[in-house]
């Protein structure tokens, strides 16, 4: 979220690196295919299952709303709260990702803590941009996701190697330009709220149109966390796997959903 105040210049990092973490817990998923491919002989009880990954994945989003709920409201009192908690909860991403054995409780701890970092942002671009904007961002959020999970169910849309790869790379290229657009700003090279997202073409401010593309990356990168927790259900990974998918998710929704803030900051700015 580029803006003339440094911390919230800041959060643009923030944002940026939420997509690398998306990248890096994509890849993981793959790393994770030879154990998948190994021969089943773990109890029912003892792999993964659908309904229990659900059941973990409404513990999570569940802390994630208390943590909003406390950024929100200590935004004013406390407003470099949701700052420390947005770089404490990078840091328990990568450890999250990197981590060799799944953590239910560090990716129970990033649900808290970032649940904190996404309340204090919402609720500043809520006074900045005028109220409704955080209903509305949520409201595309679910309508994503829902749309998203529900092509996926039907078989419409499935993970491939040749998609995964095209997303890898824009990835990596959306990481660039949002450094890029970060030093631009604290260098005071480019004095523009939004940094080159502010920039038009054809009367259309690029960030618009880049957030465009952006959502679509997220959308497929749901499709990569759905796959991830199809296969190691259909090939009887161990249950312990269903964190893994559950943290996807919601770093996945979570980097979907300050996208779709920022997009709709940038219309109304």
């Amino acid at each position: 979220m580029a803006l003339d105040n440094p911390a919230f210049s800041r959060n643009d990092a923030f944002s940026s690196k939420q997509g690398a973490v998306a990248v890096a817990q994509d890849m993981s998923a793959q790393q994770l295919q030879e154990i998948y491919n190994q021969p089943a002989t773990l109890p029912d009880r003892e792999v993964m299952q659908i309904e229990t990954t659900i059941q973990k994945s409404v513990v999570g989003f569940g802390l994630l709303l208390v943590g909003a709920a406390l950024g929100w409201v200590t935004v004013d009192s406390v407003p470099f709260l949701w700052i420390g908690a947005g770089l404490v909860g990078f840091v328990l991403a990568l450890v999250n990702i990197f981590k060799k054995q799944p953590s239910p409780a560090l990716v129970l701890a990033y649900a808290g803590v970032q649940g904190v970092f996404v309340g204090g942002i919402s609720a500043w671009y809520e006074l900045m941009y005028g109220g409704g904007i955080v209903a509305q961002a949520v409201i595309a959020t679910l309508v994503v996701f829902g749309v998203t999970l529900a092509l996926f169910a039907s078989g419409k849309i499935r993970a491939s190697k040749k998609a995964t790869k095209v997303f890898l790379i824009a990835m990596v290229g959306y990481l660039v330009f949002s450094v890029i657009n970060m030093i631009l700003m604290w260098t005071g090279v480019n004095n523009d709220p939004w940094g080159l997202r502010g920039a038009e073409i054809a009367g259309i401010p690029f960030g618009l149109i880049l957030g465009v593309l952006v959502v679509i990356m997220a959308a497929y990168s749901l499709v990569l966390d759905f796959d991830f927790i199809q296969q190691g259900v259909r090939n009887r990974a161990p249950k312990k796997y269903e964190w893994t998918g559950v943290f996807g998710i919601m770093v996945t929704v979570i980097w979907l959903y300050l996208e779709i803030l920022r997009m709709i900051a940038i219309t109304r700015d």
